[in-house]
Order: structure tokens, then C-alpha cells, then sequence
């Protein structure tokens, strides 16, 4: 046996943790499940370091970009997998059974973020053969306020990870009967160690296994957990009769009431907050060309419409069906929705499948976004700011030390929160408000400048954080109209958006205006 060999230690790390369970942990375990998820996470490492003898070199374009040879198809699964992670299931799940229909905005506005920026964005960003987001940023306001643009990047794709662990946590504990911080922490470690391994060659390789093993699992739990409750037209009367107004995707007054515009705040944040992320531009960036970055962004979007179906199917049967009656006991919360179906109303051996299913969707997207942030670290913060010098090998082992580090903060995160749908929407929130108007400006407006760039940043985040936030317990400071229970209704987000803005576009002609008078 190798015992240098990355799966030697990945055998290590399961053994220890069968160990811990079976003698340590008070846990009912259900062991044929946990045995089959450890080899299908085998399955995926292996492949993840396979990935890794794609790398013609080992430098910082091969670790970031796949050296700009990903074929459409590829790119197709690896941003399609990207986007449908644990919390793109397990959360439009969460609110098709706590809210209604009306309420699950998250993929049909992910979906369109997808078009949106394939038509407006990639083909410029691809263009440009930048190396991350912040580069048309850096390129357009200099290096000085990078860092202060990278928080809200950083952030989001940290929450965005956290959000995805969650998901898992909540699926593992109801399926296999273990707690949700060995779920987590496992994980984590498998899709930190083969991202380290092939960069996102590892990520694109095994993106395409895990895509079809997640519609593959899915497909085999709806119909299985759907005749617990008839067919699909009992299922929609069930639905409408629990949820009335609210089983309609599309918002009205009547529906939404006083949350009218708080719905179409959240819309508009998920719709245009989807685009200035690092795990989006980076498969932008590694397409062949220009026309490539521009498809696999279109139909990237369509198959996320598609894998959004069965999760909210899965939602409405676990809103409809009569657990107490079943003699079972319903979801303990909304967030266990999907896992709770998935469990007791499907057989063992399906159940075993749909959470490799989700298994699979959570590792798709948790390798991109720990790769993403940590390529933002090493190529716009590290080697700028510390050593500019540094050779391409370099920024390399520096990208893939960064990856450990993210990684295990976002592990962090996820072992503190409670929804994914919350930390779901969280994660587009800080982007939206203060990165998008940034990048728009960077790329469309040739008369913005450095002020005015960081006087609409700070304008937006005071505008942003005077509204409060519940999931983080920040208070409301600002005297927002429209204030319930201590939750701002007026579309603050957007008007923080449109502020940043409209401040960048002012403030850099009045400035460009002075500095051409001086």
C-alpha cells in the first residue's frame, strides 16, 4: 500500500470516523447508508485527483482557469453544478413547504442571473482574459480599494459554502442518524482535499459525475415518495388548499400584502446579485472563447429551471402529506424537509441513493466556491500586496494553501447556522448591494473613477446594514418606512443598490471634472 497516496489518507479519515461513531457517539447509525456514501465520496476524490493529470503545468493559470481549455459541455455541467448545490435543493424545498410556492424566488432568479450575465457580461469579462472579478475592477480604479471591494466577494462566496455544509449537516443527521457536525466536517475535508489536488480541472471533472448523479438520485425519489400521496394533481389540490394565495409563482397585492415590495426587493437581488460572483466569471473565464463563456452561461441557466422541479415537488409532499396519521413524526423544522421525505417515505435503498444525490449537489458547489474565494486571495490580495514578484508556481502553492484556509472557515460558519434558504439569500445579499454596481460601472461606464467607485461602495453599505439584518442579529439603525416585527419591508437592499449607483456615476464625473479643471 502507498501510504502517500491522497486516498490512503481519505481511507483514514473514514475509518477514524466509523470509529468515532460506533464507540464514541450515542448515534443511530444507519450503517449501510454511511458505508455507501463513504465510497461514493471515495469515488468522487479519486476522480477529483484524476482530474489533476489534465494540468499541462503547475501554475496559477492551470489552478485558476483549466488553462482556458474547457470545452462547452464540460463548462455547461460545471456551472449547472456549481448553481444546483445542497442549498439550491434542500433550500427550495425549505420554503415550497414553509411558505408557499410564492416564495421560492432562489431559482428562477439564480436562473436568470445566469442568462442575464451570459448575454451582458461574459463574453466582455471573457474578452478581457482577466484572471478573477476583481480584474476589470483593479484595471479600471487601481489596486488601492481592491481589498475593499474583495470583503463583500469574500463574504458571499464564505456564506455561500456555509449554506451548502448546512444542507448536508441536516440531510446526513435525518438519513444516516448521525450529528451534524461530523456530517460537515467530513465533507468539507473530502471536497477541500481534491480541490487542492486538480484545481479546477478537479472541480470541472467531478462537476459532470456529480450533475448527473444528483438528476439520476432525484428522479428516483420523486416518483417513490410522490405515491405516498397519490399523483400530481391530488398533490397540487392539497398544496393550493394548505397554501391558498401563496401556491402561485407569480406576486400580487392580494398574495403578499405588506410584503409586496419586500418580494420584489428579494427578486431583484437574486436576479442581478447572481452575477458578480468569482465561481460564476471563473468557468466564464476558462471557456476557449467568447461564444463558449456566452452559452454555457444560457443553458446553465435553463438546467437550473429544470433540477428546481423535483426539489419543490419533494417540498409540497412534505407540506401536504399526513405524517401523524402515518404514524410518523412530520419534519422538525422546514430546513429537513427534503431529508425527512427522503428518509421515511421512500425505501432504504432509494433513500440511499437520493442522499448521494444530495451528497453529490453539495460537493459540486462547495469545491467551486472555496476555489473561487481562494483564488481572489491568492492572485488579487496576496500577490499584489505582499509579493508582487512571485513566480506563477508560487501563486500556485499559495492559491492551494488559501483553499485549506477558506475552507475551513466557511466549515465554521456552517456549524453555526440554522436555514440554508436564509444563508442562502444572505450570501447574494452583500454582493448585490455593494459589488454589482462596482462591476457594472468597471466594465460599462468609461468615465467612472476610483472616488467614485469607493464613495458609492460606502454609500450603499451604510444604506445596506441601516436596514439590519435577522440572520446575523444586526439591529435596524436607519428610519426606514415600512418596519415590522423589527424587519424592514421597503426595498432598502435595492435602494442601497441604486444608490451605490447612481453615487459612482455623480461622483466620478464631479471629480474627473475637478482633476480636468486642475
Amino acid at each position: 500500500m502507498n501510504f502517500r497516496h491522497p486516498l490512503f489518507y481519505l481511507f483514514v479519515v473514514f475509518l477514524l470516523t466509523a470509529v468515532y461513531l460506533f464507540f464514541f457517539a450515542n448515534y443511530d447509525v444507519a450503517w449501510t447508508g454511511f458505508f455507501s456514501i463513504m465510497i461514493f465520496y471515495g469515488l468522487i476524490f479519486y476522480f477529483g485527483q484524476f482530474a489533476s493529470r489534465f494540468r499541462k503545468h503547475n501554475n496559477a493559470e492551470e489552478v485558476l482557469l483549466a488553462g482556458r481549455s474547457i470545452p462547452l459541455y464540460i463548462a455547461v455541467f460545471t456551472m449547472s453544478a456549481t448553481w444546483i448545490g445542497g442549498g439550491f435543493i434542500n433550500g427550495t424545498a425549505e420554503a415550497t413547504a414553509s411558505s408557499g410556492l410564492l416564495w421560492v424566488q432562489a431559482p428562477w432568479g439564480y436562473a436568470l442571473s445566469l442568462m442575464i450575465g451570459g448575454l451582458f457580461f461574459a463574453r466582455k469579462m471573457r474578452r478581457g482574459r482577466y484572471r478573477t472579478m476583481l480584474d476589470p475592477i483593479r484595471e479600471k480604479f487601481g489596486q488601492g480599494p481592491v481589498p475593499l471591494f474583495f470583503l463583500p466577494a469574500l463574504t458571499g462566496e464564505l456564506f455561500w459554502t456555509a449554506a451548502i455544509l448546512t444542507a448536508l449537516g441536516t440531510t446526513f443527521a435525518t438519513v444516516l442518524g448521525i450529528d451534524n457536525t461530523t456530517a460537515i466536517i467530513l465533507s468539507a475535508l473530502v471536497a477541500i482535499g481534491y480541490t487542492m489536488l486538480g484545481g479546477l480541472w478537479a472541480v470541472a471533472i467531478t462537476d459532470v459525475l456529480q450533475l448527473l448523479l444528483l438528476f439520476f438520485g432525484l428522479l428516483i425519489v420523486v416518483p417513490s415518495s410522490l405515491s405516498r400521496v397519490g399523483d400530481l394533481n391530488e398533490l397540487w389540490q392539497n398544496y393550493q388548499l394548505k397554501f391558498g394565495t401563496t401556491a402561485t409563482l407569480l406576486p400580487s397585492r392580494a398574495a403578499l400584502g405588506n410584503y409586496f415590495w419586500n418580494w420584489w426587493d428579494y427578486a431583484l437581488l437574486l436576479v442581478f446579485g447572481g452575477i458578480p460572483w468569482q465561481v460564476y466569471f471563473q468557468r466564464v473565464l476558462s471557456a476557449k472563447d467568447e461564444k463558449t463563456a456566452m452559452w454555457l452561461s444560457i443553458f446553465a441557466g435553463f438546467i437550473c429551471l429544470l433540477a428546481a422541479v423535483p426539489a419543490v415537488i419533494i417540498g409540497m409532499i412534505g407540506a401536504t402529506f399526513d405524517w401523524t396519521g402515518a404514524g410518523l413524526m412530520p419534519p422538525p423544522d422546514a430546513a429537513t424537509t427534503l431529508p425527512h421525505v427522503i428518509r421515511y417515505l421512500c425505501s432504504p435503498l432509494i433513500s440511499t441513493i437520493g442522499l448521494g444525490a444530495i451528497a453529490a449537489a453539495v460537493m459540486s458547489s462547495v469545491d467551486s466556491s472555496i476555489l473561487s474565494a481562494s483564488s481572489m486571495s491568492g492572485w488579487n490580495i496576496y500577490r499584489p500586496l505582499f509579493k508582487p514578484g512571485i513566480s506563477s508556481a508560487g501563486l500556485a502553492r499559495v492559491i492551494k494553501k488559501s483553499i485549506g484556509i477558506i475552507g475551513v472557515a466557511a466549515t465554521l460558519i456552517a456549524l453555526q447556522v440554522g436555514s440554508v434558504y436564509e444563508l442562502w439569500f444572505l450570501c447574494s445579499d452583500f454582493v448585490y448591494c455593494l459589488l454589482f454596481p462596482v462591476l457594472v460601472c468597471a466594465l460599462f461606464d468609461p468615465r467612472a473613477n476610483r472616488s467614485g467607485a469607493v464613495a458609492g461602495f460606502l454609500v450603499a453599505l451604510v444604506l445596506r446594514f441601516g436596514g439590519g439584518d435577522t440572520t446575523l442579529g444586526i439591529p435596524v439603525f436607519l428610519p426606514y418606512p415600512m418596519i415590522e416585527n423589527g424587519v424592514v419591508l421597503f426595498p432598502f437592499r435595492t435602494v442601497a443598490m441604486l444608490s451605490g449607483l447612481f453615487t459612482i456615476l455623480v461622483v466620478s464625473r464631479i471629480t474627473g471634472r475637478i482633476n480636468a479643471d486642475s
